[in-house]
């Protein structure tokens, strides 16, 4: 026990709102790149599809995780 939380307590914590807060942070610096490289409207769509396409993945864990479990 940590601060009154079990050790599956605050990785489950970490893995929803730590690795969220971390892709946010992540769609915001692929708009600065975008911003800074002066991309463009497709340009600025390929970005945020070839770079967050990796996201996906974790956010359709999630949504399959909560449907299952519902």
């Amino acid at each position: 026990m940590i601060f009154g939380f079990a050790e599956a307590q605050i990785s489950t914590f970490g893995l929803t709102f730590g690795i969220a807060a971390f892709m946010l942070y992540m769609l915001f610096i692929i708009g600065q790149l975008a911003w800074e490289s002066k991309a463009g409207k497709l340009g600025t769509f390929v970005l945020f599809i070839s770079l967050g396409f990796g996201m996906t993945g974790f956010i359709a864990k999630q949504i399959i995780q909560w449907y299952l479990t519902r």
